[in-house]
Parts: C-alpha cells; sequence; structure tokens
C-alpha cells in the first residue's frame, strides 16, 4: 500500500510532487533542495545549503520513523562538482558506516538555482 509522507517540518513540494512516497517499508524521497522550510527562501552558501537539504531530508525521514541509518542510496546533483568534497564532509558528521550506495553528477541548473539537490531512498524493514 502506498503512503504519502508530509510533514511542515521540511518545504513544501514547489511543484506536482510528494515529500515522500511510502511502499513495502521502502521510503522514496524526492529531490531536496535547500530551501528554509519556515520562508521557503534559498539559504546561502554551499556549506550551509549541504547542511540544509540533509536537515530536511532529515526531518521527513523522522516523519516516517526513520533516519539516516535507515537509508540506503543517495543521488546528489551539484551545479559544481568541486564541492563533492564538502557533500563528503559533511555526510560524515551525519552518518555512520556501513554508508549508503551513492551516486553524484554535475548539472547545468537546479531548481530556484539551488546549488545541490539529494534524491533519498531509505529501508526500514518490519524487525526494526
Amino acid at each position: 500500500m502506498k503512503k504519502i509522507i508530509s510533514t511542515d517540518n521540511a518545504p513544501s513540494a514547489i511543484g506536482t510532487y510528494s515529500q515522500a512516497v511510502l511502499i513495502n517499508h521502502f521510503l522514496y524521497v524526492s529531490g531536496q533542495i535547500a530551501l528554509d522550510p519556515k520562508d521557503m527562501q534559498m539559504v546561502e552558501g554551499i556549506d550551509n545549503q549541504i547542511k540544509m537539504v540533509f536537515k530536511n531530508i532529515k526531518k521527513i525521514l523522522n516523519e516516517a520513523d526513520m533516519d539516516f541509518s535507515d537509508v540506503i542510496k543517495l543521488t546528489i546533483l551539484l551545479d559544481n562538482l568541486d564541492n563533492f568534497e564538502k557533500v563528503n564532509e559533511i555526510m560524515s558528521e551525519l552518518f555512520e558506516k556501513p554508508y549508503p550506495a551513492r551516486a553524484a553528477f554535475e548539472v547545468s541548473k537546479l531548481p530556484k538555482n539551488s546549488s545541490i539537490e539529494i534524491e533519498t531512498i531509505a529501508y526500514k524493514g518490519s524487525g526494526k
């Protein structure tokens, strides 16, 4: 059964999508950009943007009774791949081994001119 996951603690959808969809213990989180959910404005600076994206992902995971330990796959989109090392630094503060699978791409432009967007897949089996 498909369940829509939504929280006011993360940015509301800016298009025709849900924040996340839960199906068969898998949570598919839509790409999150660096919007502050309080005012729906983009935060400034790449470090702040990376941290805000992960904060928004965490809030959506929490709404589904999950956390970063349940994340199995991240897809990271950056407007400049030179910022990938900063992503690694911040991820090392948030994730523990075993780390999730991950892909990263440089793209020409992201919604609202964000420097980063992250799509997330998490899994929480019935035994957890």
